[in-house]
């Protein structure tokens, strides 16, 4: 069988910018309106939670350190701290949520800038925004940016979990049951977070019935990494970095402007060739980080537009022409033109 040419019609037009969310899109953690709406001390609440991982440690017990909030704050829940705390309330409470300057209008700007060139090209590209946060989904779909997003992956909550031999019994009305947060439906920690770029890669998030550990030829794959840009805040998303990076996409680290720790950070990872390029994460047009992400979204569209070219020349080959016999070697005789400026073929 002849392998594939690189100048497939079967391009990909879908262009992903896939963002993190604590300290990209917003200045802070998501979870701040959780403890002020029960009044619950923040700083004693995290401290803590850089605890437990040793803690547990000391019984022989191993816990990630990345997502082991999710317990504390279901033991919260448990205790009464939190009574009440259910996905609904989440949502709620992600309203409450404060954005970096810019990012509304940015999301916007990204999505229209590719249009306008898809327009002039009469080539069919469009720009998909995704969110992969190990944060609370809930809050996120809540959200000022939740209309603007085509995909949110983040941790969920189980509320009232159906019990033993459940199918043995009859149905469940589950809104009935629902009081509060219980168990932890999905877990995403910075690893995990590289499984939800290839099930953008595939398709997975858009046709479930693809499975992401399916082996899917380049060719089909609904967005191709090289047409990925990552951003996101910093060393923990070094997996996600490298994924997209290998894979021909890039990567942008986002610090908070006038933080030397956070800008130390992110030179740190252009330095050991973690990252493409980073900025402020600021996306008001004027800021570095607007005028990169625009620049490098421009040049995959104008990727996208010469392997189309490419594509069909390859599949076309030249037009045919007549050939005429010159009066001499130098001398080439034009195509001949009918009088209606028509040309005669």
């Amino acid at each position: 069988m002849n392998k594939k040419s690189d100048t497939t019609m079967r391009t990909s037009n879908i262009i992903a910018c896939i963002w993190d969310f604590d300290k990209t899109l917003i200045r802070g953690y998501m979870q701040t309106p959780i403890f002020q709406e029960y009044n619950i001390d923040e700083k004693l609440f995290w401290k803590e939670v850089n605890m437990l991982p040793e803690l547990y440690a000391k019984s022989g017990v191993r816990v990630s350190p990345e997502t082991v909030y999710l317990n504390h704050l279901l033991s919260f829940v448990k205790s009464g701290c939190m009574q009440g705390l259910n996905n609904a309330k989440l949502r709620e409470l992600g309203a409450q949520l404060e954005f970096c300057d810019g990012v509304i209008e940015f999301f916007e700007s990204l999505r229209k800038l590719v249009d306008d060139m898809a327009k002039e090209r009469n080539v069919d590209i469009t720009l998909e925004h995704y969110i992969i946060s190990t944060g609370l989904a809930e809050m996120i779909r809540g959200s000022k940016v939740a209309p603007y997003v085509d995909g949110i992956f983040g941790c969920e909550f189980v509320e009232e979990p159906l019990p033993p031999y459940f199918s043995k019994q009859g149905e469940f009305d589950l809104s009935e049951l629902s009081t509060q947060i219980n168990q932890i439906g999905m877990i995403v920690d910075n690893t995990i977070k590289t499984r939800f770029i290839f099930e953008i890669n595939k398709g997975t998030n858009k046709n479930p019935a693809i499975d992401v550990n399916a082996p899917i030829s380049i060719y089909d794959r609904r967005v191709p990494i090289r047409n990925m840009i990552y951003i996101a805040d910093g060393p923990s998303d070094v997996p996600v970095f490298s994924v997209v990076r290998k894979g021909g996409g890039k990567a942008f680290a986002v610090h908070t402007e006038g933080n030397e720790a956070e800008f130390a950070q992110n030179d740190m990872l252009l330095e050991t060739d973690r990252i493409d390029a980073y900025g402020p994460n600021k996306y008001t047009p004027e800021t570095s980080t607007s005028i990169w992400l625009k620049m490098h979204v421009k040049k995959i569209c104008e990727r996208i537009f010469r392997e189309i070219d490419e594509a069909v020349e390859s599949h076309m080959g030249q037009v045919p022409r007549h050939i005429h016999n010159p009066k001499s070697s130098d001398e080439i005789t034009p195509e001949p033109v009918a009088e209606n400026g028509e040309f005669d073929f």
